[in-house]
């Protein structure tokens, strides 16, 4: 079995730069974004789902799900928001641990924005959070994606609160500093990572 570390933070933290960084290092990083990606594309059984539940109007021209206006949606309806988790949560586990099962590095990392509001905290073996400000976490996430700051504050209050995270932490990266300090950061953890890997019966 191969020693799994989930990654975690909220949006804006800079997830993708510290899973970027273990990849460097050889190092499977699994994403759960692109898990929820993959359970939806044309053709499956959850996008016809989808598509029955909230109209055909939630599809694209070319029949692929309209992420911007599902995520209008269920932010702003928490019984929606449980209805679609529901039902996509049970495939994306099961891709996820397909994926991780196929992983040859010393370890692997389950990147995940619901790590630990979803039960898939039960596939890892240790958890790592990447914390920032909430003020970085809005100017960082405003940047990236077109969403303006309210939809932006809207998807933090329906992440997990900074300080719960943080207590289910084993491990955290401070990603508030400039990129050398996140490297250095990083360098430390894979070091830790492959001795736990390696006493993992």
């Amino acid at each position: 079995m191969t020693y799994i570390v989930g990654l975690t933070g909220g949006i804006g933290s800079g997830k993708s730069a510290v899973a970027a960084g273990f990849q460097r290092r050889n190092i499977k990083v699994v994403d759960a974004d692109i898990a929820a990606r993959k359970v939806v594309e044309p053709g499956t059984t959850a996008l016809e789902r989808i598509a029955e539940h909230f109209g055909e109007s939630i599809l694209q021209a070319d029949q692929t799900l309209d992420r911007a206006a599902l995520r209008t949606i269920v932010f702003a309806d928490d019984r929606e928001r449980r209805w679609l988790e529901q039902l996509l949560h049970p495939a994306i586990g099961q891709w996820l641990a397909d994926e991780l099962a196929s992983a040859t590095s010393p370890y692997a990392i389950l990147e995940s924005p619901l790590l630990l509001e979803t039960d898939q905290h039960e596939m890892v073996d240790r958890i790592l959070v990447v914390d920032v400000s909430r003020e970085q976490q809005i100017a960082r996430a405003c940047a990236r994606d077109s969403n303006s700051r309210e939809q932006i504050e809207a998807i933090i209050a329906a992440q997990m609160p900074r300080e719960e995270r943080l207590s289910k932490a084993d491990d955290v990266v401070d990603n508030n500093g400039p990129i050398e300090d996140l490297e250095a950061q990083i360098e430390r953890l894979h070091t830790r990572y492959v001795d736990l890997a390696g006493r993992k019966p």
